[in-house]
């Protein structure tokens, strides 16, 4: 069980290097979509699996869905097409679908492991204990972050128009 941890580990850490050093946008995404699955499995495999789930559906799904949304909405992809090299054929997506399926391998051999079912310690966090510490003592935080988050995305579609006629200018 803890080779599979540091193996959904190794996965995340490599998944985030390439994150941060790749040259492309969506590339780096999607090798941030793998980054944090393989973090909702090392949840899994640390006995959270209410975290994990939350891993898989707010970052995985919900945040991605947002850089994906500000990649479209400041063009990034355009400017990347325009002075990035050329890659040809799909040798592009080779990193991301190994990572990933590393992953997939892993977790089906958590899944059918019963010795490994065996070991995990469970301790049951339903729904509403969440919602009452979000929305309870820890309000103002989330929203905050939400505010900042919304704030970003302004500021940065501020900056990221382009200049022309009947725009008020973006970079000055």
């Amino acid at each position: 069980m803890e080779l599979m941890f540091y193996l959904a580990g190794a996965v995340a850490v490599l998944a985030s290097l390439k994150v941060v050093t790749g040259k492309n946008t969506i590339h780096a995404l999607l090798y941030l979509v793998v980054s944090l699955l393989a973090v909702a499995v090392c949840f899994y495999l640390m006995g959270a699996p209410f975290a994990a789930g939350l891993e898989v559906i707010v970052y995985a799904g919900a945040i991605l869905v947002l850089f994906v949304f500000s990649v479209m909405l400041f063009n990034l992809n355009h400017d990347e097409v325009l002075f990035a090299r050329q890659s040809q054929g799909l040798g592009f997506w080779a990193g991301p679908v190994v990572l990933a399926m590393c992953l997939l391998a892993l977790l089906v051999n958590i899944i059918q492991s019963a010795e490994i079912q065996d070991k995990l310690t469970v301790n049951l966090v339903d729904a509403k204990q969440v919602g009452i510490l979000l929305y309870g003592p820890y309000l103002l935080a989330v929203e905050i972050a939400s505010f900042l988050l919304l704030a970003g995305l302004i500021a940065g579609y501020h900056y990221a128009r382009p200049e022309g006629p009947g725009s008020h200018g973006g970079r000055s």
